[in-house]
């Protein structure tokens, strides 16, 4: 009823900025785009041997798990991954099975990594995405790459940022529930913890005393528990999946949940939403659902 569309929609082309803002932006409905980077060096560039050469052995943050669930519910608490300093060279030999480890590796520190730890791939790609970057007239907060492997898992959450997620390698899958579907998703509050590496090499939680707690979604959308959570049972999840040289349009305040296959390379542009009369709705939504479960 509110125009959501049962699947995913495809723009063969990008759109003028206008178009977009009309179309995608205001509506906040979410799309796929292709031939939208055909034109980065990166499409081509980015193999193995190239971020070898590039990047080399840097030391870069690696974000490392016992199960590839980073910044996830576990064991009731909201567990942060290990922010390993490793050289480049020694992920891509986890990556490239050259090298195997029990845990999980996953380049996704955010915060603008790709600017600020891997400049020398910025020339490889747009500092930001100028149709975009005009519809909104703002250029965006942050440019995140991401590499890893494919049992790194990034659970169910929404953000506040209109994302343009584009695939360079690989393929990523990705569940969305629009924010119409508050009513039926979980919050909790939880503890945070961090992983931490014991003597022996094995994972322990470690609390962070001195922080607030978290609320998170303790849901797995690939396998809820409905008899836990009977309400998620009337969402309506999308799943599509992006492949290399296509970009997802993902709006602001969708919940979503991904995974990719084994080495896909990834750069999305984070730009700030407009708090505006959608922000005021979903705020609306978010409260109202909090005061219906606590009557």
């Amino acid at each position: 009823e509110l125009g959501w569309p049962e699947s995913v929609p495809c723009l063969d082309r990008p759109p003028s900025p206008l178009e977009f803002y009309r179309e995608w932006v205001s509506p906040n409905k979410p799309c796929i785009i292709r031939n939208a980077i055909s034109h980065w060096p990166a499409l081509k560039k980015w193999t193995s041997a190239y971020l070898r050469e590039v990047v080399g052995p840097k030391v870069v943050s690696v974000a490392v798990t016992p199960n590839g669930y980073a910044d996830a519910v576990f064991q009731d608490r909201f567990v942060m991954p290990e922010e390993r300093q490793m050289p480049f060279t020694d992920f891509l030999d986890i990556v490239e099975k050259k090298v195997t480890s029990p845990n999980v590796f996953y380049v996704q520190k955010q915060c603008s990594n790709l600017t600020k730890e891997f400049p020398e791939l910025v020339c490889d790609v747009q500092p930001d995405i100028p149709w975009m970057s005009e519809a909104l007239g703002k250029k965006p907060d942050a440019v995140n790459f991401w590499l890893g492997e494919s049992a790194a898992v990034t659970s169910l959450h929404k953000d506040h940022y209109e994302n343009l997620y584009c695939v360079l390698s690989g393929e990523k899958y990705f569940l969305l529930h629009p924010p119409s579907d508050r009513p039926f998703i979980p919050y909790e509050l939880y503890q945070p913890a961090t992983y931490q590496v014991s003597e022996d090499g094995s994972f322990e939680i470690v609390d962070e005393k001195t922080e607030d707690k978290v609320p998170w979604i303790p849901l797995d959308p690939l396998n809820p528990n409905l008899e836990q959570y009977p309400e998620y049972a009337q969402a309506k999840p999308l799943q599509c999946t992006v492949k290399a040289g296509e970009m997802l349009y993902l709006p602001s305040l969708w919940f979503h949940h991904v995974q990719q296959s084994h080495g896909c390379i990834a750069v999305n542009y984070w730009y700030d939403m407009e708090y505006d009369l959608k922000y005021s709705y979903y705020q609306l939504l978010d409260c109202l659902t909090k005061a219906v479960k606590t009557l």
